[in-house]
């Protein structure tokens, strides 16, 4: 009985020596806050669509959450691509509808621009 207690007891202290807690950073304190960048990557506005959550929301002929990338496309021009890139960036709501558009912070700059220009090759 003794030994399956002390088991016990080793087993708890054990999980809880080695479990993360999920404090927040001081900014006083000398650890630091580990920041994520946007990364800019080498691939096609229409790959890096691939590798997001895009789908979930649009597709290129058809509304469905979101405006299909054609009424995107029949809707903006060139002169807008920083906006669009932005509104990807930040996300956005009331344009299309109720729904908003989720932020996609981990999205460079160049990237949602690449993105947008591949959107609005989509014009019908």
């Amino acid at each position: 009985m003794k030994k399956l207690f002390l088991t016990g007891c080793m087993g708890l202290l054990i999980l809880s020596c080695s479990k993360k807690e999920n404090t927040p950073v001081d900014a006083t304190s000398s650890e630091t806050a580990v920041v994520s960048e946007p990364v800019k990557s080498n691939l096609s506005g229409s790959q890096i669509i691939e590798t997001m959550d895009c789908t979930g929301c649009h597709t290129v002929n058809e509304r469905m959450i979101g405006p299909s990338y054609q009424e995107i496309a029949d809707k903006y021009s060139e002169k807008d691509i920083e906006m669009l890139a932005s509104k990807i960036i930040e996300g956005g709501s009331g344009v299309w509808g109720s729904v908003p558009m989720q932020p996609h912070p981990q999205v460079s700059k160049e990237d949602a621009k690449k993105m947008v220009e591949y959107i609005l090759s989509q014009k019908k």
